[in-house]
């Protein structure tokens, strides 16, 4: 099998949207290259004596996604044939939105071909348990230390198309639902993903959840992972389709029924979302959202209180940060 590898050339301030957009936009599995100096814990997960030499940082960063390639030179995204060129376009039309309110350095699109590589389980040697607070999330290939088995525990393979739970944006929502899920509430998660965040609300006591997402890949992954964590099928719904603009989604979840809904999204996707999803809220709930740059965390409170919902708390980590609303 081979694959067209295209690189994008950015700055390390913009590695994490660029990626995220690429995986809104049907892109997964970004390969980073930069010259930022490795931290204590980084050194400590590498289990080598020698590390390795880095050039000085210069701010420079290469992003590398990669798309398969078929005998007759047509590329796969989705399934669907496509070729460079459109790909090319489609990547160039978000890089130029996104140089609208940051600096994205260069943003050149260089295109290659590279022979096949195990993707599917590549990946998994970079993925070890940590935790989030006194939440340890473990994937299946890792045991569970002796010492941690009364901890609580959340097993989450993420597969090569969603998040593992180590991004700053989804540690954010955890934390804001360690403070506000009750015993028995209902949640809504919108872009589910690898189901960690409906998952964690069901062992911190909530009593159903469901789950939206544009990629059909979030069923399967959300399966594997209830199963993994002894979720009841029942406990855990999952819808694919849009809701912002999508009717017979929006009718599926249903209309103030939930106690909190949960959004890790990008804050462009957070404004038009907000003034619908007040409708799936019940009086009192709660709305969680992250995946925003602090430069869009204005965008996104303004967009919250124009919806009607009270700005309860903001929270940040790192660059992200996460508002939390409350519709009275």
């Amino acid at each position: 099998m081979k694959w067209k590898k295209f690189k994008i050339k950015t700055i390390t301030e913009a590695e994490d949207v660029i990626i995220s957009t690429l995986y809104d936009i049907g892109f997964e599995g970004a390969q980073i290259e930069d010259n930022v100096p490795l931290t204590a814990m980084e050194k400590e997960q590498m289990f080598v004596d020698i590390l390795p030499q880095m050039n000085e940082d210069d701010g420079t960063a290469y992003l590398s996604f990669f798309v398969e390639e078929t005998e007759d030179g047509k590329l796969l995204k989705n399934a669907e044939e496509t070729d460079a060129e459109t790909i090319i376009k489609e990547v160039e039309r978000e890089l130029a939105d996104l140089r609208t309110f940051m600096d994205i350095g260069e943003g050149i699109i260089e295109v290659s071909e590279t022979e096949d590589i195990d993707w599917i389980n590549n990946w998994k040697q970079y993925f070890k348990q940590f935790y989030v607070d006194d939440i340890l999330i473990v994937p299946s290939w890792e045991e569970i230390k002796e010492e941690d088995k009364s901890k609580m525990i959340l097993h989450i393979d993420p597969g090569t198309a969603f998040g593992t739970g180590m991004h700053e944006t989804t540690q954010l929502v955890i934390r804001q639902l360690k403070k506000y899920v009750k015993e028995g509430c209902e949640l809504l998660d919108v872009g589910t993903g690898s189901g960690i965040l409906g998952i964690t609300a069901l062992k911190l006591g909530a009593g159903h959840v469901v789950g939206t997402d544009l990629d059909p890949c979030a069923v399967p992954a959300v399966q594997e992972n209830k199963e993994a964590n002894q979720i009841p099928d029942k406990d855990f719904d999952m819808m694919i389709g849009n809701i912002i603009d999508d009717k017979e989604v929006q009718d599926q979840v249903g209309y103030e029924k939930y106690d909190i809904v949960a959004a890790n999204i990008l804050a462009d996707v957070l404004v038009p979302l907000t003034p619908v999803i007040v409708h799936q809220m019940k009086k009192g709930a709660y709305y969680i959202t992250s995946g925003i740059l602090d430069v869009k965390e204005t965008v996104v409170t303004e967009a919250v209180k124009k919806a009607g919902l009270t700005l309860v708390e903001v929270t940040k980590q790192g660059e992200w940060v996460s508002v939390t609303a409350r519709k009275d």
